[in-house]
């Protein structure tokens, strides 16, 4: 058995999330990136493959560098055979972009010591068709220095309760924030950066649109501050939508934190 980790692009508009689904009796099945990305392997191999993902991302979300690892029951297989074989296979809007051989005892969940999201806004009047499957459509540009002032309380470990959605199962609601910020990627396009050891449920759409939401009601770094430490989920402004949100990088080289 050889354990394989990929990384993986996807659109995810069309997704109901990573995570495989059960499908009730009698009702239609859900698609999702997993589902997708076992089938593929399952048809590769000709034996059934379950696969790991380093995280769940969430209806609608997409991924630039989500990392998955399965064990292959053919040893013999290049790593780059992976690439080129599951890519004929799997449908366009999921691509494997990398593939390597990893130790037996790597996990992508449990040895990723990161994950970083980036959320892009759309600052333009009016936005290109081409455009609305990959960002929130703002229309305006924000103050990204009040952003900025905001954002810097998001460092270090944090009780993230506030940013935590209802049903979420998380046994702590503490997480280790190595940084966030925003910047402007293009004239017309600003984008918002955090990396953590782990995420809540939704809590990166949720911190962006209270951001976003609160730079434009005038409230400034301190309202924000007492938002966190308030832990209190209706002190939040709004949820931003998913589709601006990746998944842009999985890193295991860091120091890993379970708080």
């Amino acid at each position: 058995m050889t354990n394989i980790l990929l990384t993986l692009s996807y659109d995810g508009t069309d997704f109901c999330g990573w995570q495989r689904q059960d499908t009730p009796p009698g009702e239609k099945p859900v698609r999702t990136v997993q589902g997708e990305l076992e089938g593929a392997l399952c048809r590769m191999l000709r034996v059934p493959v379950a696969v790991q993902g380093s995280g769940r991302t969430d209806s609608g979300v997409h991924a630039l560098g989500q990392a998955a690892n399965f064990f292959s029951p053919v040893d013999t297989v290049p790593e780059e055979n992976y690439v080129r074989a599951l890519n004929d296979m799997l449908p366009g809007d999921v691509r494997v972009m990398s593939a390597k051989k990893v130790p037996e005892d790597f996990s992508s969940r449990f040895n990723a010591t990161s994950r970083i999201y980036r959320y892009f806004f759309f600052t333009q009047k009016i936005i290109p068709a081409s455009r609305t499957r990959y960002v929130w459509h703002l229309g305006y540009k924000p103050d990204v220095s009040i952003l900025n002032q905001m954002a810097e309380c998001l460092r270090g470990e944090l009780d993230c309760a506030s940013f935590s959605a209802a049903g979420d199962q998380s046994v702590s609601t503490f997480r280790y924030i190595d940084g966030a910020r925003f910047y402007e990627e293009t004239d017309d396009t600003l984008v918002f950066e955090i990396e953590a050891n782990a995420f809540l449920w939704r809590m990166v759409r949720s911190i962006a649109g209270t951001l976003i939401q609160g730079e434009q009601k005038g409230y400034d770094a301190a309202w924000f501050k007492s938002v966190l430490e308030s832990r209190d989920r209706s002190r939040t402004l709004f949820t931003a939508p998913a589709c601006g949100l990746f998944l842009h990088q999985v890193r295991f080289d860091g120091v890993r934190r379970h708080v």
